[in-house]
């Protein structure tokens, strides 16, 4: 089980992690060893998520997210399968815990009459002292 938040824990048989080859620094190793994780998590199948979780999680996982609803995360920071393992775990946990926060509701209101007239009389008033610096003559009308 992977803990996420105290109310949410992942099974470890809902996430699938396999190795490839990765690119970058390594030398010859890098052509015959597989160290890459790429880790394949369900949403829409988890039964570890409420459904609002489901939505906010898809939305944020963007370009990750399959047409079937699969995330793949590929992580390849780091020269080992254990640490490219924690590596893309640690993400997929990161991503579920933005996705559980419940944003909060905001109500939209309007200025009040009075604070629709205290903003204009300050913008006046403000005018009027940059154009008595301005150093004209008869600017001061």
């Amino acid at each position: 089980m992977i803990a996420v938040t105290p109310a949410i824990a992942i099974s470890d048989s809902e996430i699938e992690i396999s190795f490839i080859r990765a690119g970058g620094p390594g030398g010859q190793n890098v052509n015959k060893v597989s160290t890459a994780a790429q880790l394949r998590f369900d949403v829409r199948g988890s039964p570890s998520l409420r459904e609002p979780v489901k939505l906010r999680l898809e939305r944020i996982a963007g370009a990750r997210l399959t047409k079937d609803g699969v995330i793949v995360i590929t992580a390849n920071r780091f020269r080992t399968q254990d640490a490219n393992r924690k590596d893309a775990i640690d993400r997929l946990v990161e991503m579920i815990r933005e996705a559980a926060h419940q944003p909060k509701f905001r109500v939209a209101t309007r200025p009040t009459k009075a604070a629709k007239r205290r903003r204009v009389e300050s913008k006046v008033k403000r005018g009027s002292l940059k154009r008595t610096r301005s150093g004209k003559p008869g600017a001061e009308d």
